[in-house]
């Protein structure tokens, strides 16, 4: 390593991306590229530090696979920053199996950890989950450990595990201390602030309350009827009916439940699962049938009685039913709950998150720029979405993932 890439790299881990490009700005040789990759990500400039990387990792080429393994790695925790998920896992995972191969095991340790926090961000809970199993944070650097115990937290929070997140919150915050690695502390404090932000609304009888996680946590553990629209499922304790693929059927539950004890009209029902301002016959007798669908799912929990005016809802073995609903309750509200990271996030990236067609994902971001709720940056494909965060919400945590994966 010759000085000026010495220097360069000092600089960098000092914190002094400016003083490392004075180094090597002009330089174009592979060491070079991948310092001024690693100053870019650390000025902000994302796409830049990107191919910087990118063209690093070209420089090195097969001859020296440890030197490139690492681009990669840099490359996909950049990417990752830049909320850039379309990338395919493949090249990381041959990155971290070259790492182990060549005894580089903090290099390697740091790569399984960008791995899982992709997976942990697109909502593959249970994946992430098999990869921490065995994953001994024992021999990792302070500032590793900070990440694995941020990876642990928010799967934690992620399956309403408070208790396990706080713990691992505080291991991650003790670790980030002894880095002396100022973002990183300010990570693991925006992440305990998280976990006791409100996360969603609960409403019954008429009242509204903010809940914060382990509120939600203690509701969906309890014997109380719960109408959860952030999931789409009506449960009670450990019994779940799953509606995700029957939103008919979600809006007439729900609409009987924000009524509760009450019943609801027959007209507010088609309007509320049809939209229909002006019934005809067909209207009410699709409504009949709906009803009839949703009185049998619902049979283990509630029964879905007919009144005089309409229908209303009646709860077995229990007193009490309860509206769980995201705070961003509206149209596209699964779009706006990842925007609200105040991250910037492309339009393939949000549609692997959420599970959508990458065109489902650009109408919803169309019908939301039209509000002036969300706008993007960049032109082609560097065009990021972003809108500012939603003040006093963790919108992320109760996104509608599978229950199988959280």
């Amino acid at each position: 390593m010759d000085s000026l890439i010495n220097a360069a790299a000092l600089a960098l881990a000092a914190g002094d991306p400016l003083g490392a490009l004075n180094y090597v700005a002009l330089r174009g040789d592979a060491p070079a590229l991948a310092l001024r990759g690693i100053a870019m990500a650390q000025l902000g400039d994302l796409p830049r530090a990107k191919a910087l990387m990118r063209g690093a990792a070209r420089a090195f080429g097969a001859k020296e696979a440890m030197a490139r393994a690492r681009c990669i790695v840099a490359e996909a925790e950049i990417a990752l920053a830049a909320r850039d998920l379309a990338g395919t896992p493949k090249a990381l995972d041959a990155a971290i199996a070259t790492l182990e191969s060549h005894g580089d095991k903090p290099n390697a340790a740091h790569a399984r950890l960008v791995a899982i926090r992709r997976q942990l961000l697109i909502g593959r809970l249970d994946e992430a989950e098999q990869r921490l199993e065995g994953f001994d944070p024992k021999p990792l650097t302070p500032a590793l450990a900070a990440t694995h115990g941020l990876i642990v937290a928010g799967l934690a929070m992620r399956r309403l595990h408070t208790v396990k997140a706080r713990a691992a919150l505080t291991r991650a915050r003790r670790a980030a201390q002894q880095s002396g690695i100022a973002p990183l502390m300010a990570e693991v404090e925006h992440a305990a602030r998280l976990l006791d932000a409100p996360v969603a609304l609960s409403m019954e009888r008429g009242s509204e309350q903010r809940l914060r996680l382990a509120q939600v946590e203690t509701l969906l553990a309890s014997e109380r009827l719960v109408i959860d629209a952030c999931r789409n499922v009506v449960r009670r304790g450990g019994r779940i009916v799953t509606l995700s693929s029957r939103p008919v059927l979600f809006a007439l539950a729900r609409a009987l439940a924000e009524a509760w004890p009450n019943d609801v009209t027959r007209q507010m029902l088609l309007a509320r699962a049809f939209g229909a301002k002006h019934a005809d016959e067909s209207h009410r007798a699709r409504l009949r049938v709906e009803i009839g669908r949703l009185r049998r799912l619902l049979k283990p929990l509630a029964d879905v009685r007919a009144s005089k005016d309409g229908f209303l809802l009646a709860p077995k073995a229990t007193r009490a039913v309860v509206v769980l609903a995201p705070p961003l309750d509206e149209d596209h509200a699964e779009v706006l709950a990842l925007l609200a990271d105040g991250e910037a996030w492309s339009s393939s990236a949000l549609g692997l998150a959420l599970g959508l067609s990458q065109r489902s994902v650009q109408r919803s971001l169309t019908l939301l720029a039209e509000a002036g709720k969300v706008h993007s940056i960049g032109h082609g494909r560097s065009r990021r979405w972003i809108m500012p965060p939603l003040p006093g919400f963790a919108t992320g945590l109760l996104l509608p993932f599978p229950l199988g994966g959280g």
